[in-house]
């Protein structure tokens, strides 16, 4: 999301003294490059992408990884030219330090990409769990006696946000408290629990129960996988490491309207639906078993030895002494303890996690829920009947515009992907507005709003969707990450419930086409906000970005 020239860092970094500004020009070139290198010959491959049925998972994820390899042995292999990192030091002043790529390293004996992918069963069953009421609630209501009471239907849709809400939340402090497998392996056991209620309920307390338990294993889910990758990939891809969090979130909402395809046949195929759940549930826990732990993690909390096995699993031998190095460089783990969560209000934390909560706050307040909800009808406009064929389309929208930002994301930049991403939405929502309202559109309205409710869900998928889970694990200091990071997911669901509960009302109040509209107020809005106050991260190491924005560790 960032522009190629890194943006100064103002309003998220709040430099302003002379001190400060000699703090971050004393990362010297020598350890510029050093720090560049520990993890610049890493072997690392990633980006995987599908939609649709199993087969064509398989080909598409084989093609997608071969592409990987290709681009990050280009990256590795190249002979690219010496770039600087512009931090604000002062208002009116910008210093740059140069980052210095390093020699070509032979390839690493580590690898991360496996532990990525199980990490990435969190994600899969994330969309999963969104998705798969969608098409069950009819059926599952006729079943459980419930098909005439709305609110009803209504809360078993909805407990699910509530439970996703305290999971978010408690994501962040068990992740501190046990490490991050650990806490994967712990968010196994709501979400199998919640899956099996599910889908052997035999009436709806049973099944709101379910939800609920469901809810809060996505909820941490929704914490932990994005820290969790950031945390263990690669400076040079981990921007292409950590959009698969959203590339699988949308691989999982897109399995379950496959999963739903029998129902029409079946009627009670809705309990088949859910109970699939439990399968990426229990393999969740399984992978979580032999991965890694979170280097950083464990260095924080003074285990060396441990670390340094992770590293050299990760990364391989070779790179353990400079990892190491780095970490002591940052200081980690020895200077200062565990934060609390009133540290994350204070003075020296609270403009980098308002930065967090904002971006979840835009992506809600832009109209992501509202455009997918009105989708069926927009597509219905243009003469296309089906509901299967139109969340198909908004579905592969969204999986084709995540894979590309999969492979954008570490060459052109957080920052300007986000800004483009809003920038896209906002002129989507004009459409959609317009195609409402101007009378010598008419003829043409159901052509332009499924043109601009695809553009919408693809521009949303550039950035606006997958940017904040990445850059909030970046940019948030080690001590304070994992509660930082449940904090702003915090706000994504509380966000996400509000404005599932009011919209019909302020639809029916002001109409459609002027909610459109303000969305896109909102969208402009956002590019603004990231534009002055999100820094950029591509091809810094987190350890980089947390003494660059917290010079006083």
């Amino acid at each position: 999301m960032q522009a190629s020239a890194n943006p100064g860092v103002k309003g998220a970094l709040g430099f302003g003294t002379q001190n400060q500004r000699r703090v971050l020009l004393g990362l010297g070139e020598s350890r510029s490059r050093r720090r560049v290198s520990v993890l610049e010959s890493q072997y690392m491959t990633d980006r995987s992408s599908c939609c649709g049925g199993l087969s064509l998972n398989s080909v598409t994820m084989g093609v997608e990884l071969g592409r990987a390899r290709v681009g990050v042995d280009r990256i590795f292999g190249s002979s690219a030219k010496p770039r600087s990192v512009k931090a604000q030091a002062s208002d009116e002043d910008l210093e740059a330090v140069p980052v210095v790529p390093s020699t070509q390293h032979g390839k690493s004996s580590g690898t991360v990409l496996p532990f990525v992918g199980v990490a990435c069963l969190g994600a899969i069953l994330f969309g999963y769990h969104l998705g798969v009421v969608n098409g069950a609630l009819e059926y599952l209501a006729k079943d459980l006696g419930i098909a005439e009471n709305t609110v009803l239907q209504g809360w078993v849709v909805s407990t699910l946000l509530a439970g996703a809400t305290i999971g978010s939340f408690t994501g962040g402090a068990l992740a501190d408290k046990f490490g991050r497998t650990r806490t994967f392996q712990l968010d196994a056991i709501p979400l199998t629990i919640g899956a099996f209620l599910c889908a052997t309920a035999q009436s709806v307390q049973t099944m709101i129960i379910g939800r609920l338990l469901a809810g809060i294993g996505i909820g941490i889910s929704s914490a932990i996988v994005p820290l969790y990758i950031s945390e263990i990939s690669p400076t040079e891809i981990r921007g292409a490491l950590g959009s698969v969090n959203q590339l699988f979130i949308c691989i999982g909402i897109l399995s379950a309207l496959v999963a739903g395809l029998p129902l029409a046949a079946n009627p009670l195929w809705w309990r088949t639906m859910f109970g699939i759940a439990i399968i990426p549930s229990v393999l969740l826990a399984v992978g979580m078993a032999v991965s890694p732990e979170s280097p950083r993690w464990l260095f924080q909390q003074g285990k060396i030895p441990q670390a340094e096995k992770a590293i050299k699993t990760l990364y391989g031998k070779e790179r353990v002494a400079e990892v190491i190095q780095d970490l002591t460089t940052a200081g980690q783990g020895s200077t200062e303890s565990e934060a609390g969560w009133f540290d994350l209000f204070s003075s020296r934390y609270w403009k980098v996690v308002s930065v967090g909560a904002a971006l979840f706050l835009f992506q809600q307040l832009a109209g992501i829920n509202a455009v997918v909800y009105y989708s069926t009808s927009v597509f219905r406009s243009a003469g296309i009947a089906s509901d299967v064929a139109a969340s198909a389309l908004v579905g592969a929208a969204n999986v084709f515009g995540t894979a590309v930002a999969s492979s954008l994301m570490d060459r052109q930049g957080r920052k300007s992907l986000l800004i483009t991403s809003f920038g896209g939405m906002a002129a989507s929502m004009m459409l959609l507005s317009l195609s409402f309202t101007w009378k010598v559109l008419a003829p043409y309205s159901g052509t332009l709003a499924v043109l601009g409710t695809v553009l919408y869900v693809l521009s949303f998928s550039l950035g606006a969707g997958p940017v904040p889970a990445l850059l909030l694990p970046e940019i948030f200091a080690s001590r304070i990450r994992a509660k930082a990071v449940a904090l702003s997911l915090g706000m994504h669901w509380i966000s996400n419930f509000v404005i599932g509960l009011y919209f019909l009302s302020v639809v029916n109040k002001f109409g459609i086409s002027s909610v459109y509209l303000g969305f896109s107020a909102v969208c402009l809005l956002a590019v603004l906000y990231v534009a002055s106050n999100v820094v950029e991260t591509k091809g810094r190491s987190l350890e980089e970005i947390e003494r660059a924005l917290n010079p006083a560790i």
